[in-house]
């Protein structure tokens, strides 16, 4: 069944390769983006861009979609107005138009960020927030930590844990996004908080682990 998914963030390095991997499996690929310049990118991997700002009304952007992927990143320039509110946001939207299925890409430490390293707590905190509101709200969540991201080239195959701790390892952002795509429809991770990293189980085998966990 051909899904619609509203990929937040589709303009960052995830979150390409998820509007990619979305189109080529035969999903509409709605590529949320802030700037009307970055369509022509969108539509080139697939997608079909729409316009739309985390720190304002996204309504508009999750009309009519069945699940939600948030790919999106401040880049340390305003971690709680986007990491978390943004998120928020977004959730809260979600909610509001019935669409209850979403996979949230967040970070390795966010389950503890007063330990990881100081640049980086502020970034954790938020994640930490937004992860936590989430999983509070009624919708179906996916929450997906990697570790450090890479710009190597996938090889569809990883490790997942719920314990795997910060610095711990490192992973291709094509896998992380190759992990979010799968995760949509993955019952086995629904309502799953779990780390992932370069590993040598394929997705679907290291995601059925978590669920049987």
């Amino acid at each position: 069944m051909t899904r619609t998914v509203l990929v937040a963030g589709a303009h960052g390095q995830v979150g390409r390769h998820v509007t990619e991997s979305l189109a080529e499996r035969g999903d509409t690929a709605r590529a949320m983006i802030r700037e009307a310049s970055q369509a022509d990118e969108m539509e080139r991997l697939g997608g079909e861009p729409v316009v739309a700002d985390l720190t304002e009304t996204v309504d508009h952007a999750v009309e009519g979609c069945d699940a939600i992927v948030f790919a999106a990143g401040s880049g340390g320039e305003d971690v709680y107005g986007v990491d978390r509110d943004g998120a928020i946001r977004l959730i809260d939207a979600a909610s509001t138009a019935g669409v209850d299925r979403f996979v949230m890409l967040s970070s390795m430490g966010a389950d503890d960020p007063d330990a990881g390293p100081e640049p980086l707590r502020d970034y954790l905190i938020a994640k930490a927030e937004a992860d936590e509101y989430l999983r509070n709200s009624e919708l179906v969540s996916t929450i997906v930590r990697p570790g450090e991201l890479t710009t190597e080239s996938g090889t569809g195959e990883i490790r997942a844990g719920t314990g795997l701790e910060l610095g711990s390892g490192d992973i291709p952002r094509e896998d992380v996004a190759e992990t979010l795509v799968t995760a949509i429809d993955f019952e086995p991770v629904y309502g799953a908080t779990f780390e992932i990293l370069s590993g040598d189980e394929s997705i679907e085998a290291a995601l059925e682990t978590i669920g049987s966990q």
